[in-house]
């Protein structure tokens, strides 16, 4: 099997020429694609449908390629985009592609390994509970099973992509007598973000089952994943996985690395993370190193005690700029100033995903 990473950019939220272009060129195999993850110039809240946008776009753009339908799409691709491009954060989006006709490479060097898996579509009142926990738990050994992982330290970087509860569908939750963990949608995300996570770490051996319950939600930041990055909206309704590591049978390219941020100043876990992949460039936004980074993840957290490194941040008090827009474009433009590249996601809303107050990393990058 071969993984291969191709990044757009858009000058708009149902931009996506620049992909049919390469398709034209023979550059991308629709066929192959797997997963998009992607950054769209909305607001990131409950009402970012910059990010349906998207994805509808690229719908209707395999379903014409591929001569099929944007039902067959929607079946086997993951579409994860997070709305907010901050600061000097670029709309764009990376397109993930496995061809599986390539014979799998013997007693070779790990190479980036993909696989996906798709949840049950989970009732309003179970998400952001243990249902969702299972649920994701079970998708994350899917998709490592399909990637061909079996250690789970070959895991560097799992994305979820989780549905909310509607105004809608709370209202009708709450007419049959059902229980939610929340009926407001924005906090109903939240909820999902926190069950997302807490699946990839039993997903990924990272806490047992029976070692926590729901009482542990949002209450026990000290529990947390340095690989899970989730995101929710109303885009989805099933929770989407993607996990990415590094795995013997592959013949990409391409490898992944990941690190933690300890907060959200953190330069020297960008560095780390470069360190991993072989890449020089302390200091230096400008090194031809930086060259073979192929796609940038990044999730990070507004810090809750209100301080940064002793000092007061007004991020949680702003009732003009929501705070996971603040963190986007302060930790966009720390990661976008050490790799000289604008084209990152960055996602807020790191319950759970990363130190509390900070986040994590992952790159992929060419070998050399």
């Amino acid at each position: 099997m071969r993984a291969s990473v191709h990044r757009f950019t858009m000058r708009d939220p149902g931009d996506v020429s620049q992909l049919a272009i390469a398709i034209a060129k023979g550059e991308v195999n629709p066929a192959h694609i797997v997963a998009f993850i992607g950054k769209t110039e909305g607001n990131g809240l409950v009402n970012d449908y910059t990010r349906g946008y998207l994805v509808l776009s690229l719908k209707l753009l395999l379903a014409e390629c591929l001569g099929t339908t944007q039902q067959e799409i929607a079946a086997s691709v993951i579409f994860v985009f997070s709305g907010g491009t901050e600061g000097v954060l670029t709309p764009h989006y990376t397109v993930f592609c496995v061809d599986r006709d390539v014979p799998a490479s013997a007693g070779g060097p790990k190479r980036l390994a993909i696989g996906r898996a798709f949840t049950p579509v989970p009732a309003p009142e179970e998400i952001g509970t243990r249902v969702q926990v299972e649920m994701v738990a079970k998708a994350v050994g899917a998709a490592m099973a399909e990637a061909g992982i079996f250690d789970p330290a070959d895991v560097h970087f799992v994305q979820v992509k989780g549905g909310c509860v509607t105004t809608e569908q709370a209202r009708a939750a709450f007419a049959r007598g059902a229980r939610l963990a929340s009926g407001d949608p924005n906090k109903s995300m939240a909820y999902s973000r926190v069950a997302g996570a807490f699946g990839v770490m039993q997903g990924l051996g990272e806490i047992a089952a029976d070692a926590f319950d729901e009482t542990a939600f949002f209450a026990k930041p000290e529990i947390w994943s340095g690989r899970a990055s989730i995101s929710s909206g109303i885009e989805v309704a099933e929770n989407e996985v993607v996990v990415f590591g590094n795995a013997a049978g592959w013949s990409s390219q391409f490898v992944v690395a990941h690190h933690t941020m300890d907060d959200a100043l953190d330069i020297n876990g960008i560095y780390a993370c470069l360190d991993a992949l072989g890449i020089a460039a302390r200091g230096d936004n400008r090194s031809v190193g930086l060259a073979r980074i192929a796609c940038a993840l990044v999730k990070c957290e507004p810090d809750a005690s209100g301080q940064m490194r002793g000092q007061r941040h007004t991020m949680w008090q702003d009732g003009d700029i929501n705070a996971q827009r603040h963190i986007r474009g302060a930790v966009g433009g720390l990661v976008a100033g050490v790799l000289g590249d604008t084209r990152i996601f960055v996602s807020g809303g790191a319950e759970h995903q990363g130190p509390p107050g900070g986040g994590l990393l992952a790159l992929i990058a060419t070998v050399v």
